[in-house]
Parts: C-alpha cells; structure tokens; sequence
C-alpha cells in the first residue's frame, strides 16, 4: 500500500534561511535513497515558524530500506548534522498517510 509521509515543522523563525538551504539539499539526497519527494513547503504569509514537507513510497517497508539507505548517505548525514549544529527545527513530526480511494 503506498504511503505519503506529512513531515510537520517547526523552525526557527528568524533562522529560515537555514531551513530553505536544508531543505533544497534534501532535494537531491531524497530521490537518491529512494523517497518520492512531493516537496518541501516554506512559510509565505501567516504563521512564520512551521513549514512542511511531503514524501511518497510505494510502502511502508520500502520507507524503511529509504532510512536505512539515507543513514548511509554521506550528504544525507551531513546535512542531519548541519540541522544540529545551527538548531533552526525546534521540533518535527510525522504523520504516515495512505491516499483515499474509490
């Protein structure tokens, strides 16, 4: 069953900068590893602090090979290490989602 991972945000909101330069290098690491990446989604107007981002697998055991081959990654582990050092995501959650149909 294909699953969706809704990643939840919240940042730094005078450090968004960080988080758009995290975010833009997870856009090649991601598909490399094996997610689907939909995207990573920035606040514009209204709330400042959150910001969200969307990755498809076509289950949830192949969600877990992606974990494993992202661990492995060298850019994947540096870029978790760049989010430590400069602590621009106060807190992340996820939320696996499967697609409604009829």
């Amino acid at each position: 069953m294909p699953i969706t991972v809704f990643i939840r945000y919240q940042i730094d909101p005078f450090k968004r900068a960080l988080f758009e330069e995290y975010s833009k290098r997870w856009l090649a690491i991601i598909p490399r590893c094996g997610g689907d990446l939909i995207g990573y989604f920035m606040p514009h107007e209204g709330t400042n602090n959150i910001a969200f981002a969307l990755i498809s697998f076509d289950s949830l055991a192949a969600y877990e090979a992606y974990r494993a081959r992202l661990r492995a990654d060298s850019e994947g582990m540096a870029n978790f290490s760049f989010a430590e050092a400069d602590k621009f995501i106060l807190a992340e959650e996820r939320t696996f989602l499967r697609k409604v149909v009829g």
